[in-house]
């Protein structure tokens, strides 16, 4: 299978200025290459580095040393060497990252909150809204809530409307930073078979997920990012 990311050498501290400049090192060496269909899950504790490494991925970050390379329109391009502007494409088009919290323009609509990602790669309008509409009946958001602006429901819901916003480009490349943490079983369920349709499509995904059976459903398999502290 074609690698989707491809990650060498890669190096991320933070320089604490409020406490004297003093250095954190966070991840030291990490070699990780995803091919599409993968799901792979990251392991460690917390404080280990698994949401930096994904921030790192998604151009958050500016690692210290070397590379994180991402397709893109059929090129393999560095993240860390990237300008700003095809940093802001890869996320258009290529890149999507899904975290716990939703964080949007107060006001509007659940259905347009979900589908202005597709409109801004140029989905016409009604297209773009029943595309969002089918993620939002697939992930049980009623269609009575629709037109309400989501800062109104429950965390719940909100994280699922975060999820649908995620999953409403088919991006080649997904980053989920623990989108199911306040998902009952239930939803966590219809989230998993979300997540096994990207992978069907041949999404490569990297995720980081609070549930250990959640984990091993969706996961192809383990990455374990070591903490510092314990790094040779």
């Amino acid at each position: 299978m074609d690698t989707m990311i491809d990650i060498r050498g890669l190096v991320k501290s933070f320089c604490l200025h409020n406490q004297g400049s003093v250095t954190l090192p966070v991840l030291r060496g990490v070699d990780l290459a995803v091919a599409a269909g993968e799901c792979v899950v990251l392991s460690g504790p917390s404080g280990a580095g698994k949401s930096t490494l994904l921030r790192c991925i998604y151009g958050n970050y500016k690692p210290q040393a070397g590379t994180i390379r991402v397709r893109h329109d059929d090129q393999m391009v560095d993240v860390v060497a990237a300008h700003h502007r095809t940093i802001l494409d890869l996320r258009r088009r290529t890149i999507g990252y899904v975290s716990q919290f939703l964080r949007v323009v107060p006001r509007v609509p659940t259905l347009d909150v979900v589908a202005e990602p597709l409109r801004r790669i140029g989905i016409p309008v009604d297209a773009a809204r029943d595309r969002a509409g089918d993620l939002l009946e697939q992930l049980a958001i009623p269609e009575r809530l629709w037109l309400l602006p989501p800062q109104t429901f429950s965390g719940g819901e909100q994280q699922r409307v975060n999820i649908a916003r995620g999953l409403a480009v088919r991006f080649p490349v997904m980053l989920l930073d623990e989108p199911t943490s306040a998902l009952d079983a239930e939803n966590r369920a219809r989230v998993a078979a979300a997540i096994d349709d990207a992978k069907r499509r041949g999404a490569a995904i990297i995720g980081i997920f609070h549930d250990q059976d959640f984990a091993a459903a969706v996961g192809t398999r383990r990455f374990d990012v070591v903490p510092m502290t314990q790094a040779a």
